[in-house]
């Protein structure tokens, strides 16, 4: 047990040091050469690097480090840990890419800038570790106060690209907002991968058989529960399994080819454990 502890935190380190890297590759060479900046804590340390000409690698630690201070009691040591050793090495990666310009034009910037940016930081995300300070204070204050956690980062990177439409200019502004949408939704690409899981519930009058041959023909598992219809009162078989994406449209037909009028209802699920059901 202990050995593998010590192999997870390994490759913990492992990944978190590639992201870093990645990320710091992403901001010196297409990003802050091009003045396309971050949302967070990350953005506010470009703008206020380019303003002031300070290091950039050494203000993201600064500024990163109340946020990791003020996370220490509430996320436990080993996350707080791994975030701190993140932000060393994204600092020393940004140092040492920064302003070697990969390219001028600003639209290719601003893809390839936004995808390598969400490779880097889903690999650390996956990896449980964070490199920006907005996230662990968003965690705090939406646990605090109610904020959903999308709804107070949103707040913040309106005021940080407001920022940067004074400092930059508005044009360079929407390039940092269409960099920020890119590589969000390349660290979800990242986290959830091609085998992002489906979960699936199946209201029917046909539920056995419809069990029975996603048993079969999917080699899944299904979980039969009991429900009540709250208009009819009657007592009604409700089927629950977890699939992959891909499985989900052969789930469908088989639905459909038993009862057409079947409720079913798709929801994504992020990370799955446990079996797996196989046929004998």
């Amino acid at each position: 047990m202990k050995s593998k502890k010590i192999l997870n935190i390994i490759k913990r380190l492992f990944f978190i040091t590639v992201g870093a890297i990645i990320t710091g590759f992403a901001l010196g060479t297409f990003m802050s050469p091009n003045e396309i900046i971050d949302g967070g804590v990350i953005g506010v340390s470009m703008i206020l690097s380019n303003v002031y000409k300070l290091n950039l690698g050494l203000l993201i630690i600064i500024l990163n480090l109340p946020f990791i201070l003020m996370a220490w009691k509430k996320m436990g040591t080993k996350f707080v840990l791994m975030t701190a050793y993140g932000n060393i090495i994204l600092a020393l990666a940004t140092d040492y890419f920064h302003n070697i310009k990969a390219t001028g034009d600003l639209l290719l910037a601003t893809v390839f800038g936004g995808i390598i940016l969400g490779v880097g930081v889903g690999t650390i995300l996956k990896n449980e570790g964070s490199l920006d300070g907005t996230e662990m204070l968003s965690l705090l204050i939406s646990r605090k106060f109610g904020v959903s956690l999308g709804e107070f980062i949103l707040i913040i990177n309106i005021f940080i690209y407001a920022a940067a439409g004074l400092v930059f200019g508005w044009e360079s502004a929407m390039y940092s907002v269409l960099t920020y949408f890119i590589g969000s939704k390349v660290i979800d690409f990242v986290i959830d991968g091609f085998n992002s899981s489906k979960s699936v519930r199946i209201i029917s009058d046909n539920a056995g058989a419809i069990g029975e041959q996603l048993i079969e023909r999917l080699d899944i598992s299904v979980t039969y529960l009991q429900g009540i219809g709250g208009y009819t009162g009657a007592d009604k078989d409700l089927i629950y399994c977890v699939l992959s994406r891909l499985e989900l449209p052969k789930m469908l037909d088989i639905v459909k080819e038993i009862d057409p009028k079947a409720f079913v209802s798709v929801v994504n699920v992020h990370e799955v454990y446990g079996g797996r059901f196989h046929k004998k």
